[in-house]
């Protein structure tokens, strides 16, 4: 064999474990060359979303360049959602189902999704974040988990990962070993989990290992230090982590992908380049890139390292060969999943009963619903992490202005309130005069401002009701009816405007630019 001709051959083993992303709602002339020189999977987001009929379209013209080709989504159908990225999803996402705690009913969830993505050709789903939540302070997963318990995440994650798969989608168990127990954003530093190996086993592993036991064929690394395992490497670039754990304990042999190898937490120690090697040389076997890096330029720099490290001896060929060769079964057995799977109707409305059945009240909620009158609502609205889609709708106030007539509403960001209190009294309290005062709130425990100005809203109207649609927290305001919705989802914010509501509904418009309070922009 020639060395040019060796080289070929290693570009396409190199092509072949990459997951990138490209940006458009139709194929690139680069993604369906690089399929044809062996690229093997491609990640869907956003950016590549309009309708289920237009993803449809999409996948097709991919998998005219390989039937196996594995089409993958981060789609948790919860607050971070991809094919309802611009309406908010019509399911609730885990940590309200952890609170239904009915394993069918989230099994029946994820089976709806799954048909939803099956229809839509997507083949594997970046899914369920089985993490449990063991930190409020989480910056990263939140509601994105099934709950706070072990027990609780293990029997939703095979639930789930049964739905979805029964629907001929694969599922895909993330972030190992368990990224619940941190409190930075892997997104932009290194997070670590300092837990000692034996309550690693008992806190984060047991969703994993009931992940495995139900069937799931991958699963993704989560970048973050775990020092009882391997004080030095991220576990996405760690062989003690990957192989001597996840592979020889847990005894797992499917695909092991990577979480988007252009975060922070890896990228600012090795570069994008140096990380992708270093992750297939400690185990793993696919590199998901591009929800921020989508260009040509990024998937051909990567295939440069992969070759270049083979070449240098950094990464043995054997190594990439075998992580090839996992991504060929792997993509084998999606194929025949999805085959064995008629195309079924999607009902939505199991999102909307999950969501109903997610909602809990706390405090004096007689003589405060059914609303009495229009009421004024004040959305405290924080920045969120980057899996969660900053084009994504959430609150409460819009689906409640369908059910009340002349509800009106306040969105507020902590810039518009640094400055005192004079914009919580001329653009919440004070609309707010002589009729009902909702305050929605989203992780309030989190955030310092959102917790002060939520003390302060209720300090002066101890009537108002607050509706926190996320992580449920110390109580800010003790004395208030609050309403938990577990997460921020579209069909959880029409759950607590039923709640509000009561029996009232009508079919009105979205609301009128008189009914939304401007609040000035900083």
């Amino acid at each position: 064999m020639t060395s040019s001709m060796h080289t070929k051959d290693v570009r396409r083993l190199a092509l072949s474990v990459l997951q990138p992303g490209f940006v458009g709602t139709e194929a690139p002339d680069w993604v369906l060359g690089a399929i044809r020189d062996g690229l093997s999977s491609v990640v869907l987001f956003t950016r590549n979303i309009v309708s289920p009929q237009q993803v449809a379209r999409l996948t097709a013209q991919l998998r005219q360049e390989n039937p196996d080709l594995v089409i993958a989504i981060d789609e948790e159908a919860g607050d971070v959602t991809r094919l309802e990225s611009a309406t908010g999803s019509t399911r609730p996402g885990n940590f309200a189902l952890g609170a239904v705690d009915d394993v069918e009913l989230t099994e029946s969830v994820a089976r709806d999704l799954g048909r939803q993505l099956h229809a839509a050709g997507v083949s594997l789903d970046y899914a369920p974040s089985v993490d449990v939540n063991s930190n409020p302070d989480n910056p990263i997963i939140g509601v994105r988990s099934f709950g706070t318990a072990p027990d609780v995440v293990s029997r939703h994650t095979a639930a789930w990962v049964q739905g979805l798969q029964s629907a001929g989608v694969a599922a895909c168990a993330k972030h190992f070993p368990g990224h619940g127990d941190v409190a930075v954003d892997s997104h932009h530093g290194l997070p670590s989990y300092d837990a000692g190996v034996d309550e690693i086993a008992e806190q984060a592993l047991p969703p994993f290992r009931a992940a495995l036991a139900a069937g799931v064929r991958a699963v993704m690394s989560g970048h973050l230090l775990v020092p009882a395992y391997d004080p030095e490497s991220p576990a996405t670039l760690s062989r003690r982590i990957l192989v001597e754990l996840l592979r020889k304990e847990l005894g797992f042999d499917g695909l092991i992908v990577t979480d988007a190898i252009e975060m922070g937490a890896v990228t600012g120690l090795y570069g994008i380049g140096g990380a992708t090697v270093r992750a297939l040389a400690a185990g793993a076997d696919a590199i998901c890139v591009g929800g921020e890096s989508a260009e040509e330029s990024t998937t051909r720099l990567l295939t440069a390292s992969v070759v270049d490290a083979v070449a240098s001896g950094e990464l043995p060929l054997d190594r990439l060969a075998e992580a090839s060769e996992r991504v060929r079964e792997f993509a084998d057995w999606s194929t025949r999943l999805g085959d064995a799977v008629p195309v079924d109707p999607v009902s939505r409305d199991i999102g909307y009963v999950a969501a109903r059945r997610a909602v809990r009240l706390s405090g004096p909620a007689a003589d405060a619903l059914p609303l009495a009158d229009a009421p004024h609502v004040v959305e405290l609205v924080p920045s969120t992490n980057l899996a969660i889609g900053k084009e994504t709708p959430w609150g409460v106030a819009v689906p409640l202005r369908e059910r009340v007539p002349g509800t009106t509403f306040v969105r507020l960001h902590p810039q518009e309130l640094a400055k005192g209190p004079a914009a919580l009294r001329e653009y919440g309290l004070a609309p707010a005069a002589g009729r009902p005062l909702v305050v929605v709130v989203r992780d309030a425990a989190r955030h310092a401002w959102m917790g002060s100005a939520l003390a302060d809203l209720t300090a002066a109207r101890p009537d108002a009701i607050v509706v926190e649609m996320g992580l449920p927290g110390a109580a800010t305001a003790p004395g208030s009816l609050h309403i938990f919705t577990h997460g921020a989802t579209a069909a959880s914010g029409v759950a607590a405007a039923e709640v509000l509501a009561g029996s009232r509904r009508t079919a009105d418009a979205a609301p009128q630019a008189s009914e939304v309070l401007a609040a000035p922009r900083v």
